[in-house]
């Protein structure tokens, strides 16, 4: 054991600890991070440099054990698998704050691997990997230019809230890791419910409080270990390359920049085939690109600083041309086309029911995930070609940026009972295609009717900083300028305030003024797009696309909730199969959305629902089917699973001589339930709904019907043995056998029949019709989610 050290600072109210020299003594420096019963296991490795590689080679893995909270993996091997959504957005949550403190020149790979041994399901382990990252290169021989920290902070009711817990983050309106040395900021992530620029900078600063404090821990760890840093040769450009091919170039640089400093452009193309062929012989073609890059760049960089002119000839906060569309596919329900620049986006909506929500196996106390976006990068939005291998980490995390900048304006369950899926599709690239899919998510969202609380759109910022101190904030950069540039700054949000924002830097931190610069001029940028998305589609769409699922709500009785799913679930799977497809998602509360395309399956299924869990009332009157005939009455299904009688004397409004003079098996009748005994058995008539009695006056006629009406001899006649016209038990199926009705229990007060409503539209987004109507009955007026996909 090599001097175990154990160091404790007070962050937020809250213990952090940090120990080394326990585990994992063979990797060159690993720790271990806790807060709370939150425990993270940091590694770091490093290998020699690979022969010819011209980058530096960092990877960042987070191992997510289920162990750690007690929970064996629902897959069918029963271990973990591919990482996570919420793995890899930790991993880059580390990697964007470690990559640029690294030494320039470095070419050695170094591998950080973090495992969670234990999880409290309170605090939350991504920042700990980037501490723990951090704290591990400092003791470790790997040459490091940290240390870093970073930490989250909330805001809850106006107070900032250091390491929050998940739920103190999920109740407050701003959500912020900030990453950070001791001198300037590094990364940030962030989402938040439109709170405003000025929120943003404060939570920067108290989280930037705390990040210095755990530097000083981890400055005074590394003093005590003291490691001596591993020697290394950095890389280097090759001089005489840039200056020769700086002269041969120097009267078209002008020309270079405006139109050769894309590297997929055809001009670069040209200009690097003129190179190769004119000095090919004297560098290699790797020399001739990397000078060519580095004097363009430099040449780009100046004429920004100095004349404030970009490469494609725009001002520091001109937008590119915008080209928007909503509508623009037929079938689906829901798309939008947002175009700024050689940035093309193409997002569609897909609405489902509430059993398509994704379940979620991870160490995040969240189980379900209603709202989900997902982000695909095919080779040909660059002109590449490459094989398709499924979504990277790079497709998740702009994907995760996209899917929280919309976050907080999707509608609640409760006032959309739907799961909402988007995807965007790229189909083409030239810088910041994740801020694109803000806004194509927005369009998409808006056509099919999704009533969001406001409209989202997202812009880019860049940075270009002189070696002086002089720098330029761009707006909308492009993607030589994110390459050639020194920032990578996201910011999405409405006309009130930010929900996303992301930042990337290659220096070595930016300072709050700059921060501020940028955030305004992002501010101003959001509204102009933001008025732009709005003249092509001012608001969501009243109506749903008609190929979408309408939703029908029923309220049934919470001890009724067993009934309905049935053993294993058997009892809920026949009602989707017998009703020919709805889906029928079941609520802790009784809540149960149907849901289906087509009216009459969803009409079938809210029947066979009611016919399972509804109370039979005295008084009510229901239209069922003649099921079986005897010679005193006729049995009736009023709701599926449920018979009543209808006594002989109750069949018509005038005397009816037989059962079978009057109706057959298979007849639809309308009828009143007169009676219910004590034994739960439900008597019928459709002489009190023809002649308009009362349930009393029905009872009453139904008792004295066979006196009445001269039925025969009290010895003897159609009520069997027992005469007269009340049948006996043995003629019901009692306990002389027989024929048994369904029995109904009793009305029960407490107990309130089941309400249903119908699809959620309209203008006013509410639940705007009853239970479908019975079959041939014309349907009352309704607002209902059809129409057409306008083109706009």
């Amino acid at each position: 054991m090599n001097d175990p050290r154990t160091y404790e600072i007070e962050i937020g109210g809250k213990t952090l600890t940090i120990q080394h020299g326990i585990l994992a003594q063979q990797a060159n420096g690993a720790v271990t991070v806790r807060l709370g019963d939150t425990v993270v296991l940091v590694t770091v490795c490093m290998a020699e440099a690979r022969e010819g590689i011209d980058f530096f080679p960092l990877t960042v893995d987070y191992e997510e054990r289920l162990y750690a909270v007690g929970k064996i993996p629902g897959g069918f091997p029963r271990r973990e698998g591919r990482a996570s959504t919420e793995a890899i957005l930790a991993m880059r949550l580390t990697d964007r704050p470690l990559r640029p403190l690294f030494p320039k020149g470095f070419r050695n790979e170094v591998q950080v691997i973090a495992t969670t041994l234990s999880a409290d399901r309170e605090h939350q382990p991504d920042t700990l990997i980037t501490i723990g990252a951090s704290a591990a290169l400092g003791i470790s021989d790997i040459p490091f230019n940290g240390p870093v920290s970073s930490v989250r902070v909330t805001r809850l009711d106006g107070q900032y809230i250091v390491n929050p817990t998940f739920d103190e983050t999920e109740r407050g309106d701003l959500d912020i890791v900030v990453a950070g040395t001791k001198d300037a900021v590094v990364m940030v992530e962030a989402g938040a419910k439109q709170v405003s620029e000025d929120v943003v900078l404060e939570a920067i600063e108290v989280a930037m409080e705390a990040n210095r404090k755990i530097i000083a821990l981890q400055e005074q760890i590394a003093a005590d270990v003291a490691p001596v840093k591993k020697p290394f040769t950095p890389a280097k450009e090759n001089e005489e390359a840039i200056a020769v091919i700086s002269e041969y170039l120097k009267d078209r640089i002008p020309e270079l920049v405006a139109t050769a400093a894309s590297e997929r452009s055809d001009a670069n193309k040209a200009v690097r085939q003129e190179l190769q062929e004119r000095f090919g012989d004297r560098f290699t073609s790797a020399d001739i690109a990397d000078a060519l890059w580095n004097i363009i760049k430099k040449a780009m960089r100046k004429q920004i600083l100095e004349q404030g002119i970009r490469a494609d000839g725009r001002g520091i906060k001109d937008i590119r041309p915008l080209d928007i569309h909503v509508g623009v596919l037929p079938r689906t329900h829901g798309s939008g086309l947002f175009q700024r620049g050689q940035t093309q986006v193409l997002t569609i909506a897909t609405l489902g029911g509430l059993s398509m929500v994704q379940k979620l196996d991870t160490l995040s106390p969240d189980e379900y995930k209603r709202y989900m976006h997902h982000y695909n990068f095919p080779p040909y939005s660059v002109g590449e070609v490459r094989p398709l291998r499924g979504a990277g980490r790079r497709e998740i995390g702009h994907g995760a940026l996209a899917e929280r900048a919309l976050e907080p304006v999707i509608p609640s369950e409760e006032e959309f009972p739907y799961a909402l899926r988007l995807v965007s599709e790229v189909m083409s690239s030239n810088g910041s295609t994740s801020m694109a899919s803000v806004c194509g998510s927005t369009l998409a969202l808006m056509d099919a009717g999704v009533p969001i609380s406001a409209p989202v759109a997202g812009i880019a910022m860049g940075l270009i900083m002189g070696e002086d101190g002089n720098y330029r904030v761009l707006t909308d950069i492009a993607g030589q300028e994110d390459f050639m540039g020194d920032m990578d700054f996201k910011v999405a949000g409405t006309a009130k305030g930010i929900t996303a924002l992301q930042m990337d830097i290659k220096i070595s931190g930016v300072s709050r003024e700059l921060l501020a610069t940028a955030l305004e001029q992002a501010r101003e940028a959001r509204q102009y797009i933001l008025e732009r998305m709005l003249e092509v589609i001012p608001e969501p769409r009243p109506e749903l696309s008609p190929y979408a699922p309408k939703m029908y709500k029923v309220t049934i009785p919470q001890d009724m909730i067993g009934t309905l799913i049935g053993p294993g679930g058997k009892t809920v799977r026949r009602i989707q199969d017998e009703s020919g497809g709805a889906t029928i998602d079941i609520q802790e509360d009784g809540t149960v959305i149907v849901g289906s395309p087509n009216e009459e399956v969803a009409r079938k299924a809210i029947r066979m629902i009611e016919g399972l869990t509804k109370e039979v009332q005295v008084g009510e009157i229901y239209t069922g089917k003649v099921t079986r005939l005897l010679n005193f009455g006729a049995f009736v299904e009023i709701l599926p699973g449920k018979e009543g009688l209808i006594h002989i004397s109750q069949l018509g409004a005038d005397h009816v001589r037989s059962v079978e003079d009057e109706v057959k098996v298979g007849d639809e009748v309308t009828v009143m339930v007169s009676e219910i005994d004590n034994l739960g058995r439900i008597n019928l008539s459709r002489r009190a709904v023809l002649l308009g009695e009362t349930p009393e006056q029905a009872a009453a006629a139904s008792r004295d019907g066979g006196r009445d009406r001269d039925r025969g001899p009290r010895g003897g006649g159609p009520g069997g043995p027992g005469g007269g016209s009340r049948p006996s038990d043995r003629d019901r199926g009692g306990r002389g056998g027989g024929p048994q009705p369904q029995r109904a229990s009793q009305p029960q007060p407490s107990r309130p029949a089941p309400a249903s409503t119908g699809p959620v539209g309209g203008a006013t987004r509410g639940w705007v019709r009853r239970t479908p109507p019975a079959e041939g009955a014309p349907p009352p007026p309704r607002r209902d989610f059809g129409g057409g996909m306008n083109e706009d």
